[in-house]
């Protein structure tokens, strides 16, 4: 069986979807995979990186570069590994914290009463003596036990493979500190004649039972917090999952059967209800109806679906009944992709990252260290019960140097960030992009489908020799129903638009000329649509205005005179503002013009001004020609502007930019678009575009709206400067923690840190750095 270049997939070689290239036949499950191949094998995307085998595999959150077939525990720190494709299962999955949970409420709950008989008489607690002395260093073993070996096994599983592998982490520390004090308490305990009398305190050895119970307690505290924020940051993708209906109703030899989604495959006919769900990217084969797209794309506005037109997977349909054919299933769809993009973002890292990473791998032996001289400095040098006092300093200094908070500063930022920029339509496809769209100094910015819609709109009418706008756009709408260029598609909306949605009149005898435009018979009339040349050959008489104007959306303009013998100078007026202008003729007389524009998106002026006012250097690319890209430029205020540029033209651009020692960022849409967001220190794909485009960006904006490139800023910068004030943090609380837990204050003012106080410290720096990260879910733009 062939299997797809692009996915990996399995293809029944007598599927249709194939594609030659260089004497070999390839074979794709699905038209989107061929797509993408015809286009990486035409030059305008990297080639598709090696397919790993069908199946899930398991990736480890921290560390890359760790792959398994099988869920285990990362073979460098220990963590759980998760799923590499996020799915509705793997996101209930709440497996690991559930159990975290179970073993965070049986440490609490032995810890308590452990605390109480340790550190009661401290605070003036009466206890039995039975409690203090007789059974009670027993009863202590009895309710550290639990919390120690079984409460704690995941964190000293984790220890010991960071120390196998000598990969060195928070972890290390816990695993130490805890384990010193308990086996101390336990040799003081099972064999107290084998301590020292320099050890003991009140004629008992001391004990740290309640020091290893209360620091695991907290450990376990903060990982079901970091646990629960990581499920948190999944809320985008849970309610994305969630726009998919569960089933499809697929109709086959006349019946109508309802199959999970998961069943559909491209090319079935399904039929879509009013009030249904879309199952599937699919284009529609029969009926016409309002889709609302707003969860998808964002509009509020439903969007009028014909026979023809694509809908996308999760989008709600309206009062009309559908037939669907579907183009693109499972993984290919756009909610899919989406979810993937998010997926892989979240567990990428920084580059930012692998400087703590580096920090925290020198730092736990050298904290190891200070703990080390920290205990024989205290025996040898103490005046005091010496090593009972250097052996709990040396605890407090592994405790409170735990790298908690440095390992969790950077990915929580990351993960917060990445949940926070899919709520508002930003798909982030690598951490990376994050640190590099921060520093970009240079925004290009592709015209077509980026500022503009991307698709030619009637904007004017205007209607001469005694014909009524009306009359001429019902006629010229006639006309081009049976051509399939855009213009006809933009003249046939606006006559909708215009009549309410009347349907068109029938028109025989229809001819198109490429490159001159389209004739057919409509009333009994002949009406030519097209260039002046085209409409000249009827001998066309000279044109009078006949007072009628239809605008829409723009002001109005100055008429043709009845004095001149051309079209007059309103047709060149909008010409210059970068319109196409068609001509109408109706039985060898000129009957008027339309002006096709395509429409600046409403909200890419501001969004071009605010890029500005965040100091960046606009530069827009197209391939349109200049009189329009410099109309364009002109309305939103840019200055510096590459017209009629061809896909490698625009690399040039982007690799010219870096030459120059510019940080570039590059937003596109269009399959031409590729390889100028790939080449781009950060490229920026719009939602609403190829999917070629978008595989070659960092970034993606769902809704296609101008203001995500700002929003796209904006997050990155407040995600680098949220992670900055975590490493802040976590270094300053090390620098500041170690000193005072090592003992330094002693000879002074007799200050020492018990490893309990050392723990709730630590665990409050990480409990710390994750709160501020979640202010990011807040950030508004």
């Amino acid at each position: 069986m062939p299997i797809d270049p692009i996915c990996g997939m399995t293809v029944d070689p007598s599927s249709p979807l194939r594609y030659e290239h260089e004497g070999q036949t390839f074979y794709f499950c699905c038209e989107s995979c061929r797509r993408k191949f015809v286009a990486q094998t035409s030059g305008l995307a990297p080639p598709p990186p090696p397919v790993a085998a069908p199946g899930t595999f398991y990736i480890c959150p921290m560390c890359p570069g760790v792959r398994s077939p099988v869920p285990a525990a990362c073979p460098v720190c220990g963590m759980a590994l998760e799923p590499e494709t996020l799915s509705a299962d793997a996101l209930e999955d709440d497996s690991e914290l559930r159990d975290f949970t179970r073993r965070l409420v049986v440490a609490a709950t032995c810890s308590i009463p452990l605390l109480v008989l340790a550190m009661g008489p401290m605070v003036g607690l009466p206890l039995p003596n039975v409690l203090r002395h007789g059974w009670g260093p027993w009863l202590q073993l009895a309710l550290s036990a639990p919390v120690v070996l079984w409460c704690g096994a995941p964190l000293f599983a984790r220890a010991a493979r960071s120390i196998l592998t000598a990969r060195f982490n928070m972890f290390t520390l816990i695993g130490l500190g805890t384990g010193a004090a308990f086996l101390f308490s336990l040799v003081a305990v099972v064999m107290p004649q084998t301590i020292p009398a320099s050890f003991h305190e009140h004629g008992q050895p001391p004990l740290y039972f309640e020091s290893a119970a209360v620091i695991i307690t907290l450990v376990l505290l903060g990982q079901v917090l970091e646990l629960r924020a990581r499920r948190k940051t999944g809320d985008a993708v849970r309610h994305l999952l969630a726009l998919a209906p569960p089933t499809a109703r697929r109709i086959s030899d006349g019946q109508e059967i309802e199959i999970p989604l998961a069943e559909v495959h491209v090319g079935d006919s399904l039929r879509v209800r009013p009030g249904e769900k879309i199952p599937v990217d699919a284009q529609v084969i029969e009926g016409q109806s309002a889709v609302d797209e707003s969860l998808v794309t964002g509009e509020s506005m439903p969007v009028h679906k014909l026979v023809g037109a694509e809908v996308i997977g999760g989008t709600l349909n309206g009062q009309g009944t559908l037939v669907v054919r579907a183009e693109r299933v499972g993984r290919d769809t756009l909610l899919a992709q989406i979810i993937q993009l998010v997926s892989q973002a979240q567990r990428s890292r920084a580059p930012i990252q692998s400087v703590a990473d580096t920090v925290a791998g020198y730092f736990v032996p050298a904290v190891v260290s200070i703990a080390l001289v920290t205990l024989l400095a205290w025996g040898f040098f103490g005046s005091q019960q010496p090593w009972a006092t250097g052996l709990t300093c040396a605890v407090a200094v592994l405790i409170i140097a735990c790298p908690c908070a440095l390992g969790l500063a950077t990915p929580m930022s990351i993960m917060v960030g990445v949940g926070r920029g899919a709520q508002a339509g930003i798909l982030i496809r690598n951490a990376e992009v994050f640190e590099r769209l921060e520093t970009v100094d240079t925004f290009l910015v592709d015209k077509t489908g980026t500022l503009t819609a991307g698709r030619p709109r009637l904007q004017h009418v205007e209607a001469i020799n005694g014909f009524s706008p009306d009359e001429l756009l019902r006629l010229a709408a006639a006309a081009e129903r049976g051509s399939e260029h855009p213009l006809a598609e933009a003249v046939l909306e606006g006559w909708a638009e215009r009549s309410g949605g009347q349907a068109c009149e029938p028109a025989t005898e229809f001819q198109a000329e490429p490159g001159g435009g389209v004739q057919a018979i409509v009333a009994g009339r002949r009406v030519r649509v097209g260039t002046p040349e085209f409409c000249r050959e009827t001998s066309l008489p000279t044109p009078a205005p006949s007072g009628g104007l239809v605008q829409l959306g723009l002001a109005p303009i100055a008429r043709p005179t009845g004095d001149d013998l051309q079209w007059g100078p309103a047709p060149d007026n909008w010409q210059e503002r970068g319109a196409t202008v068609m001509f109408v003729a109706v039985d060898g007389q000129a009957a008027g013009w339309l002006a096709v524009v395509d429409p600046i998106k409403p909200e890419a002026s501001a969004a071009v001004a605010d890029l500005r006012s965040l100091g960046l250097r606009l530069i827009m690319l197209t391939g349109d020609n200049e009189r329009t890209a410099r109309s364009v430029g002109k309305e939103l205020g840019i200055d510096l502007i590459e017209a009629g540029l061809k896909p490698h033209e625009k690399i040039g651009v982007v690799r010219r930019e870096g030459k120059a020692g510019r940080k570039t960022v590059m937003a596109g849409d269009g399959v031409n678009d590729a390889p100028a967001l790939a080449a781009a220190d950060v490229g920026i794909a719009m939602g609403t575009g190829s999917d070629v485009a978008i595989e070659s960006a960092g970034v993606t904006l769902v809704r296609g709206n101008p203001r995500g490139l700002v929003e796209a800023i904006l997050l990155s910068r407040a995600v680098m400067r949220n992670i900055r004030q975590n490493l802040w943090f976590a270094f300053a609380y090390n620098a500041l923690g170690i000193p005072l837990a090592a003992g330094v204050l002693a000879p002074l003012w007799g200050i020492t840190l018990n490893p309990m106080i050392a723990a709730v410290a630590m665990s409050f720096s990480s409990v710390s750095v994750i709160s501020n990260a979640l202010r990011l879910r807040r950030l508004r733009f």
